[in-house]
Order: structure tokens, then sequence, then C-alpha cells
């Protein structure tokens, strides 16, 4: 927290707004939109919800399919099983560890040619590192797909000096407590389209017709945020570049000190891109380092250090045990390699040198002496 979230949630609890709707949660959308770009967002519970929302407002529904990242949360495929439809995974590529380009064209063309192309494709930015967007959009545009960008753990990262999140049909964002900035829980969804994101505000609020008691066409989501926690949302995206820069600083350190090692390879960052560099994410070659991501993580947590696999990809999931996957070449499965290799290190935007240098050292640690002979902070 930065300290000035009280004095808007001290305002919601003097004027008596408390429930969903209200004066921050007005405010949090305008300022959003303003910071993003974009001509219209809406505050809701979750970035899950969001996405939710959006493949409502794009129709998706029974017998249509939806094209995903694999290697990302869950969260990203859920609401495709809500909507009744049926995900189909793309695979990552190596330059940014995102929705392949190549993967996907492959993945377009045979639904092209069986006459079932997806009713939407869901890229995400992952660990906040942009997609290649305008790759994926030209293909998307192509075939009429509409795209929307899963952006939850990316706000404040940049692709060609624009926001991702803004360069698709829809954005998404989540400030779940994790976050690079939080509203508890929370999420937004954002777009140019002002009138797709009215129609979203109709359906999270129950969807209820503009009658003078309570009438329903439609179904609707009680989604809507609270007025208290948009009033938290408010102070925090005063403070997000400070929060950009703190975890761009992590990361430097990191990579300043990791990167000699051999076998150890960073996250990229693709040319042309800023990453807020969310989670300092790597890969560990155990045939090089003598250690692997899985060993590392137990090392750590015996120093009461938490460290964390990169995710397990969806196609890998048993929720999603039977569903259709392209990989990046027919040989060549990139998630799954980074889900073996990877490991995502302590990152948070108030980690100070001192935990930083004792992450480090119980790295070096872990390291036999023959592949890291190298001075000890």
């Amino acid at each position: 927290m930065t300290g000035k979230e009280e004095t808007y949630i001290e305002e919601a609890f003097r004027t008596n707004w408390i429930a969903p709707n209200g004066p921050n949660v007005d405010a949090f959308e305008k300022e959003a939109a303003r910071l993003l770009g974009v001509q219209a967002a809406l505050a809701v519970q979750s970035g899950t919800a969001a996405i939710h929302l959006a493949l409502e407002l794009l129709g998706v529904g029974k017998e249509d399919t939806v094209f995903c990242s694999s290697l990302t949360f869950v969260a990203s495929a859920n609401p495709i099983l809500y909507q009744g439809a049926t995900p189909v995974f793309i695979d990552s590529e190596p330059d940014t560890w995102n929705m392949s380009p190549i993967a996907l064209e492959r993945a377009l063309k045979e639904a092209d040619q069986q006459y079932k192309l997806p009713k939407a494709i869901i890229v995400v930015h992952l660990y906040g590192q942009p997609a290649r967007v305008r790759e994926i959009k030209r293909l998307a545009d192509q075939y009429g797909v509409p795209l929307v960008e899963d952006a939850a753990e990316s706000l404040g990262s940049l692709y060609h000096y624009k926001p991702s999140g803004t360069h698709g049909a829809f954005g998404i964002y989540s400030f779940n407590g994790n976050k690079i900035i939080t509203t508890s829980g929370g999420g937004m969804i954002v777009s140019d389209d002002e009138k797709a994101i009215e129609k979203a505000r109709f359906y999270a609020t129950q969807a209820k017709d503009p009658a003078p008691y309570y009438q329903h066409s439609l179904k609707g989501y009680n989604y809507r945020m609270s007025n208290i926690l948009a009033g938290v949302g408010r102070a925090q995206l005063e403070v997000l570049e400070l929060r950009v820069a703190a975890r761009r600083k992590v990361f430097e350190k990191y990579e300043q000190e990791l990167s000699q090692v051999e076998g150890f390879d960073m996250m990229p960052e693709l040319t042309g891109t800023r990453s807020n560099r969310w989670l300092t994410a790597l890969t560990i070659d155990d045939s090089k380092t003598g250690v692997s991501a899985q060993n590392l993580i137990n090392i750590l947590e015996k120093e009461n250090i938490e460290a964390r696999r990169v995710w397990k990809p969806l196609h890998l999931q048993p929720l999603f045990k039977d569903a259709q996957y392209y990989p990046h070449f027919e040989d060549q499965d990139v998630s799954t390699e980074l889900f073996n290799q990877g490991i995502c290190l302590p990152s948070g935007s108030g980690l100070t040198t001192e935990e930083q240098h004792r992450v480090l050292n119980t790295i070096r640690r872990a390291l036999p002496s023959l592949v890291m002979n190298k001075r000890v902070l």
C-alpha cells in the first residue's frame, strides 16, 4: 500500500458509498482509461470476470472454439468453459514465452479449411512481457477473429510505445493481491468500443432492464467492483510507474548476477517492448548447472525463500486433457520446455537489497563450484 489509499477509503465511508458503484468506481474507470489511452473501461470483481464478459460480448457459446495461450494461469481459459465453448491451446515461442505466431497461423489455417474458425483468440502477456502483438493481430484480422488481450500480468508494459491490453478488441487487467498494483481483488475490461463496454456494464450488473421494477430479459452477472476497493485502485494507479521501475530494478539485479552462470537464461524482452517484469522468471538447464528448477525451489524453501515453477501449460492440465494443442513446431513444444526448466524468483516491488542478496547467495551456495566460481555478496 502507498498510504494514499486511506484517503479514498475514508471518503467512501464518509459519504456512505460502500456497495458496488459510486464515485471511486467512476473515477477509477476514467483514470485507468486515460492512463491506458482507451475510450472506455469497466471495473469488475476479477480479471477472470473481465475475460468472461469479453467472451459474452463476442457471442461465444456452445459449439464455438476459442484459441488461447497454453502457458498461462487457468483463469485465462476457464471463462471459455463458462460459455460452454471449447478451448484450443496455442504454444509459446522462445523470444517472448508467449503465443507463437507460427503455431497460431497453422491453427487458423486448419480451422479455416474445416470451416470452424474460432470465435475469439485470447493472447496472454506472460509475466509482464508483451507477446508479438503485431504478428498475432495481423493473423487475427486476416481471418476475421477478434483478439482479446489477457494483460492481467502486464499492466504498465508497452508494445511499441502503446500499453499492452490496448491493441485488440478488448483488454483485460487484474488487480489481484499479487499483481503489480492491487485493489485486493478486482479486474478491468477496456476497449475503444464504448458501446461494448456499456453492454458489459449491463451484463455485470445482473442485466437489469431499464424498467421501474426489477425486470431481466437476459442472463446477467454480479461482477461490479466495490466502491471501497476502487478507492484502493485509484491510489495504486498513481504509483504504477514507480512499481514498474522497482520490478525492473529487481530483474536487472538478478540478470546482472545470474546471467553469468552457464545454464541460467533470463526471460527475454522483445525489441520494441517494455516488460513491467511483474515476476523475474528464468530457465535453468540442469545439464549445465547441476541443479534443476525444482531442486533450487526446494533449497530456497529451506531458507524460507519462496520461489515457484512457471505456469504448468494448460494443455497438460487434467482439466483440459482432451483439448487440441498446436505446438510451436511439430517437433518442438516450447511451453512444456519452459515449464520443465522455468522458475520465478522473489520479485516484489518492496523487495529490499538485503533480501535480494540473500536470495542470490542461497542460489550461489546451491550451485556446484565448477559452475559458479563467483564472489559472494
